[in-house]
């Protein structure tokens, strides 16, 4: 093979194995607590909501395969955001679904801070 052909694989070989890796990162709601500061992917069912208009930032919680205390994972959307999804306590209650962005973690319990729809896919 030519080395200017050889050349111009290696791009597409990059380009590959960056695609495949990003594929790899969908996880489980268990499996997030093994990624802080990774950007992912992460799947599993609302189980619990809570819109907690009183509290400062007025946020809205989505907590993953066990509800509150016991959450595995939590989706998270602050009052400046919420508009853009409507009602999501409602509108992702008791589905399955994937959120994607930062995992980071709170109290020891990992989450993703959504701030568009558009990180958020109903299974």
């Amino acid at each position: 093979m030519p080395r200017r052909s050889r050349a111009l694989l290696v791009p597409v070989f990059v380009l590959l194995a960056t695609s495949l890796s990003l594929a790899q990162r969908n996880l489980t709601a268990a499996e997030a607590k093994d990624h802080i500061g990774e950007q992912a992917t992460v799947c599993g069912k609302v189980v619990s909501t809570r819109y907690a208009e009183g509290s400062r930032g007025s946020p809205t919680f989505l907590n993953f395969d066990q509800p509150y205390p016991n959450q595995v994972f939590t989706m998270l959307i602050w009052k400046s955001d919420r508009a853009k999804f409507g009602e999501p306590e409602t509108k992702y209650s008791e589905k399955q679904i994937c959120v994607t962005g930062k995992v980071s973690a709170y109290n020891g319990k990992p989450e993703i801070v959504a701030s568009d729809p558009s990180q958020v896919k109903v299974q």
